[in-house]
């Protein structure tokens, strides 16, 4: 039987982040995508224009149609925007979907440098969310919110991480992407054992909507029943060869190539 699984997230109508690269992923792992939409965020390679929050009770009749109709094996969660629908969010999940595994992003700050999380939302989802994840994959900058510490070193990756990690969820993916270093390295802690995972960096900016597509490629993973670490691994390595096969689209930050692993129909 297909797994299934359910991203809530923003959207991105250049296809490159948030749900729409959430779907091309799940979709690319052969999985069947399920999508929750809490915000309508004008946005491309460039930057983000505006963000249109969706309405509470449509956020909440979403969710409940997934709910009273199919039953989830992972859920991957991005984009919430404000406290309200953080707090809406842990709520549904805590009480219709306890059981099946959840993979955080914590998406904070875009690619372009615009916030896409208000400083209360930002609160609740470490005080209401982080606690129930399965794992939480921050990248530096992200981290750093978390945990409230400055992170410029591998011993503070590390410490971060830990950090993190006691706040609740059962493990901690520390991205390393925003780093200077020639090899990229991931950090995934979990209780007593730190695994690293090591890429050449390279050298474009073809990187828009990384973070989505690695999150929404662990929960694929795990939604078949993969344990985290190998979870990762096959994540880690399907964002490096969608990064090298980007299609080259847009005058920023380029999307990535989703559907490098998928053989064409026709």
């Amino acid at each position: 039987m297909i797994s299934k699984v359910l991203s809530i997230a923003g959207t991105d109508p250049s296809g490159g982040a948030g749900a729409q690269a959430d779907i091309k992923t799940i979709t690319a792992f052969k999985c069947y995508a399920l999508s929750v939409i809490t915000a309508l965020v004008a946005q491309n390679t460039i930057g983000v224009k505006s963000i249109l929050d969706i309405p509470l009770d449509f956020i909440s009749n979403q969710i409940d149609c997934v709910f009273q109709d199919i039953k989830v094996d992972s859920i991957k969660i991005g984009m919430l925007h404000k406290p309200d629908i953080v707090n809406l969010v842990s709520q549904k999940i805590i009480n219709n979907f306890s059981d099946c595994s959840l993979v955080i992003d914590p998406v904070m700050v875009a690619k372009s440098g615009d916030d896409l999380l208000t400083e209360e939302a930002r609160k609740s989802l470490i005080n209401n969310l982080i606690p129930h994840a399965t794992i939480v994959t921050p990248n530096i900058p992200e981290a750093e919110i978390i945990s409230n510490m400055r992170i410029r070193t591998e011993k503070e990756i590390i410490k971060a991480g830990m950090l993190i990690l006691s706040m609740g969820p059962s493990a901690v993916l520390m991205k390393g992407g925003h780093s200077n270093s020639e090899i990229v390295k991931d950090y995934l802690i979990q209780e007593n054992n730190i695994d690293i995972f090591e890429a050449i960096r390279i050298n474009t900016n073809n990187t828009h909507g990384t973070g989505c597509t690695l999150s929404a490629a662990i929960a694929s993973g795990l939604s078949k029943g993969n344990e985290i670490k190998k979870s990762v691994a096959i994540a880690h390595e399907y964002v490096n060869k969608a990064i090298k096969n980007a299609p080259g689209i847009g005058r920023g930050f380029g999307p990535l190539n989703h559907v490098h692993s998928i053989e064409p129909l026709i």
